[in-house]
């Protein structure tokens, strides 16, 4: 191993999020809602030199499979990501993100007059464009800090 390899150690089971655009390994956390009162052991590296990217940032949670929800939304933030699901020591799977037409109750609407915030039951639908996405009902476009509006649940 030379002086410029980064070594992480490997996961016995969960997922590895790969190459990942610099400096969005802390929004992928985000959507996973990894803030670490969860209990997860997650290894993060951000900006390590890639073939590929020039730079990217991988992401390794221990003990979590992710769901398609979350899948569809990482590939918001994350469009070439890879998904590696682990299992003892090896990938088990691998998923590159294709973005999904539309996402539907993982994302807030930012408009607070919007009826998706006026305590209806109502779930979130987002249309993805190619720079964001636009609430079906207002219209309302979010492009920057998707992250931020992951609905919790």
């Amino acid at each position: 191993m030379s002086d410029h390899e980064l070594r992480v150690s490997k996961i016995r089971n969960g997922t590895v999020i790969d190459h990942i655009r610099a400096g969005q390994a802390l929004n992928v956390l985000a959507i996973l809602g990894i803030d670490g009162t969860g209990g997860e052991t997650v290894s993060v590296g951000i900006n390590v030199p890639s073939d590929r990217m020039h730079h990217k940032d991988i992401v390794k949670v221990e003990g979590k499979e992710l769901s398609q929800d979350e899948v569809d939304v990482l590939s918001l933030v994350a469009p070439e990501a890879t998904i590696n699901i682990i299992r003892e020591y090896e990938v088990a799977e691998k998923q590159h993100l294709e973005r999904p037409d539309r996402v539907v109750g993982v994302l807030s609407c930012p408009n607070h007059n919007c009826i998706t915030n006026a305590d209806e039951p109502v779930e979130t639908k987002f249309e993805v464009l190619d720079d964001g996405v636009r609430c079906e009902y207002c219209e309302t476009i979010l492009r920057d800090s998707i992250a931020a509006h992951i609905a919790v649940e």
